[in-house]
């Protein structure tokens, strides 16, 4: 059970502060998050245990046709905690990635044709539409904040994260959560995407971690001698 926004230390934010920040953004430039323009739900699992599973809210930009970037949130409430990002990129583009990268990126096909990756209020019939894509693409996760384990701020080295990849995997209790939170039926949306196909060639076997459990490790390594570092300033 994720941790409570309110649980996260510090003081509240001052008025002068708020007045501020409104001063702010009526002048400043937010560009590249005014191109976000989609809100996805799914699941992810930590890449070295998928008993540990997270309900993870994308918004998402696109790049071009090719590649989305999505910032990952725990909910879709105001005091939501950015946990972290994805990347999405088509079926083409993953093929042209090295083999020691492709486990890294995990498939989609499951998550869209089994309904539970979905838009939250956005009909069926339009969301269906930009469904199709997302079935054959690949997506690269990683989350920076555990709030599975109810850590209050974003501790430890970034995790990478997979989805699910067929039934049985998720955790029955976070599904019905979701599907009673956000009003929506997974079976019955499994039935009117059951036409969706997935990447052209197959789900790549290098993908979801190759099969295998992945995590990611610190280590100290040697700097290079100061002397050996380019000046950058004159």
């Amino acid at each position: 059970m994720a941790a409570a926004t309110g649980q996260i230390p510090g003081d509240p934010t001052p008025f002068s502060v708020s007045l501020a920040e409104t001063a702010s953004s009526a002048i400043q430039s937010f560009a590249p998050i005014s191109r976000i323009h989609q809100h996805l739900c799914a699941f992810h699992f930590y890449a070295d245990d998928m008993s540990r599973q997270i309900e993870a809210h994308h918004f998402c930009a696109h790049l071009n046709e090719d590649v989305r970037q999505c910032l990952v949130f725990d909910s879709p409430d105001p005091g939501a905690r950015l946990i972290g990002v994805e990347y999405i990129v088509s079926e083409p583009i993953y093929l042209t990635l090295p083999d020691e990268e492709k486990p890294l990126w995990h498939s989609h096909e499951f998550e869209v044709k089994s309904g539970i990756l979905f838009l939250p209020g956005v009909s069926g019939a339009v969301q269906r539409q930009d469904l199709e894509k997302v079935a054959k693409t690949y997506g690269k996760t990683f989350h920076f904040w555990q709030v599975d384990r109810g850590d209050e701020l974003p501790l430890g080295i970034p995790n990478l994260m997979m989805a699910l990849t067929r039934d049985g995997q998720l955790h029955e209790n976070l599904s019905q959560d979701v599907e009673k939170k956000f009003g929506v039926s997974f079976a019955e949306e499994r039935g009117r995407r059951a036409y969706m196909s997935g990447p052209e060639h197959g789900v790549h076997p290098l993908a979801n971690g190759a099969g295998k459990g992945l995590k990611l490790e610190l280590r100290e390594v040697a700097l290079p001698p100061t002397a050996s570092v380019p000046r950058v300033f004159v």
